[in-house]
């Protein structure tokens, strides 16, 4: 892995907003739901690799 240096005049650190007691609120139940299974998770589909052949031996 290389080192990324920091081009002159950008800078890669990021500040956010915090969050309101609401939005930490609403996190908070969904990790909960999550954990508990209440919420959906996504189908998989299983690839099919093909047709096996019935041929004579």
């Amino acid at each position: 892995m290389a080192y990324v240096k920091e081009p002159e005049g950008v800078d890669f650190i990021i500040k956010s907003k915090p969050l309101s007691d609401k939005d930490r609120a609403a996190i908070s139940k969904f990790i909960l739901d999550y954990k508990a299974g209440k919420v959906a998770k996504k189908a998989t589909r299983v690839k099919k690799t093909g047709v096996r052949s019935k041929a004579a031996k």
